[in-house]
This record gives structure tokens, sequence and C-alpha cells, in this order.
């Protein structure tokens, strides 16, 4: 009965699937809210980036006022958290579904850096679960002896709506991966000797993926991804570790890992990243289901924290 069960629910997720590639679906658009342009910041530095923090909460705060003026009570709240005297905000854009980095930890001085990239469906208006996610894996990564380790949580690309055809391409994630090898790059300048990893939930791991080559990270972890857009890790072109782990309930494992070449583009993101074929280092998740990665106390968040601080031999195996 089990196995029946499954194969029902593998059949319908294919012909969801099937539905993507030919009816255009896409997720209502949503109302233009009014936002100032980001901040005007200094470059990015050791010793700038308390000014850079604080012009951003500056700006996120105006984007609450304008928004709450323009009747998004929604939006103005979701500002007003970030804008936060507390939060650090390493970037912040509020036009339109709106753009964040934010920074957990003391960046300049950490000896290891987490960068959490995330997965369709995350915007302003959802970013408080990320923003949940970010400050579990910092308070795991964080609980033992041994060099502090700071993350940062950068919803800086248009994710696509879960429902679409854009989450089942590569587009979303070949437009945001110059952003994140920049953001590499920046935090390589904050923090030239510190061990970096990707943290790659969902559709972030597509970006992952896209961006890998050639990038400056030690680690790659890919959690409950649908694919990367490579048929293996070579085809990532890095010299990273790459890690990869699905939960027993996550949902992803009924999405088929297809490549199909039509007429006007290439839809399905390529080989499943904790399939042997693939090559990645695959660990254990326990139980997760697709938004359970980071849920404290939890198999896979344990196994991510290490990954982040370099214990790569105390990461269990799935």
């Amino acid at each position: 009965m089990g196995r029946l069960a499954h194969r029902t629910r593998r059949t319908a997720v294919a012909a969801l699937l099937a539905a993507a590639l030919t009816v255009p679906l896409s997720a209502a658009a949503r109302p233009n809210v009014p936002a100032p342009a980001p901040a005007a910041l200094p470059p990015l530095t050791p010793a700038t980036l308390a000014t850079a923090y604080a012009a951003n909460r500056a700006d996120a705060t105006r984007a609450a006022r304008m928004a709450a003026a323009h009747g998004d009570s929604r939006r103005a709240a979701a500002d007003r958290a970030i804008g936060s005297t507390r939060r650090q905000l390493l970037a912040f854009d509020g036009r339109g579904a709106g753009l964040v980095t934010e920074v957990f930890g003391d960046l300049a001085h950490a000896g290891h850096i987490a960068v959490l990239v995330p997965g369709s469906d995350t915007s302003l208006d959802t970013y408080p679960r990320f923003h949940r996610a970010a400050e579990a894996l910092y308070a795991a990564a964080n609980r033992g002896p041994g060099p502090r380790t700071a993350v940062v949580a950068w919803l800086g690309y248009r994710t696509p709506a879960t429902v679409s055809t854009t989450v089942a391409t590569t587009t979303r994630a070949d437009e945001a991966a110059p952003q994140l090898r920049s953001l590499v790059r920046t935090l390589r300048e904050l923090a030239p000797g510190a061990h970096l990893s990707l943290v790659c939930h969902s559709y972030g791991s597509v970006v992952c993926g896209r961006a890998a080559h050639g990038l400056d990270a030690a680690d790659i972890a890919l959690v409950g991804s649908p694919g990367t857009g490579a048929d293996d890790v070579a085809g990532l072109g890095t010299r990273a570790r790459v890690w990869a782990a699905r939960g027993g309930e996550d949902w992803v494992a009924d999405v088929p890992h297809v490549r199909v070449d039509l007429l006007l583009a290439t839809v399905g993101l390529g080989a499943d990243p904790v399939s042997r074929d693939f090559g990645a280092r695959v660990f254990d998740a326990g139980p997760a289901d697709h938004s359970g990665y980071f849920t404290p106390g939890s198999a896979s968040l344990a196994n991510l924290a290490r990954i982040t601080r370099g214990e790569t031999s105390e990461v269990t195996r799935g």
C-alpha cells in the first residue's frame, strides 16, 4: 500500500511538472509598493560595516513608512522588523518583492562564514521564515567552543514562485549567480582567512549550482534540492566539498529529475543531488520535510552546523 501511494504521488507530481512545461502558470502579480532606492554606501570594509548596517536599517524604516502610507500593512510590518536596531543589514532594497542581505554575528572577526541561500517564494513578505532559518543555523553553529561562525542570510535574487514555469528552469538562478559570486568576493575581502560555506535550500541549490564554478568556498551544502542544473559534482566546476541531503518527509523526492531541451528553453533541473551517480557527500537529514531542515534540535541542522564549522569528520552520513 505504501509503494502504491508513493507511485501515485510521484505520478501526480510528474503530471504537475508536465503541466508546468506546457501551461503558462504564474503567481498572481503583486501590486508595486513604493520604496526608496537602496542607500548609497561606502566601499565595504571591516571599518565601514557599522555604517552600512545603519544606512540599510534607515532605508528599511523609510520603506516601512512608505508601505504604510500606501496601505500595505503587511509589507510595512516586514520592513519595520527588518529595520529594527538589532539587525545588521549588509544590503536592502524594498522595491518590488524586495531584497535583503542580513548578517548574524561578527562578520569581520568570524572564523567561519555560512551564506544561506533561500528557495522559491522567498521575499520581504515571507522573510521572517528565512530569518528564523538563519537564526537557527547561527545558534547551532556557535553552540560549541572554538572560532565563532557568522551567518549571512542572502535574499539577493528574485526567487521564483513555487507554482510557475520559472521554478522548473535555471533562468532565475543564472540571473542570480553573478550576484552570489560578488557577495562571496566581498566576504573574502572582509574576512580573508575565514572558512566559507554555502548552505543552499530548495531552488537556492540551483543558484549555488550555477554560481559554483570557480567560487572561493570550502563547502557547498544542498538541502531539499530539486537539482542543480548539472549532471554531477564534476559538472559544477568547483573545488569545494559538495554535500547533499534530503529529509524523509520532503516532497521534493517526487520531483522528476530530468532536463528537456524545448524550442525556447531547457526545462528541468537535472540529476538528483542525493543520488549515487551525482557524487555529492550525502549526509543525514532525519525525517525533515521541505521546510524542516533548520528545525532546532534536528539531525539536519546539527549536520549543517558541523559543515559550516569545517567539522567534516563529525557529519553523520545518510
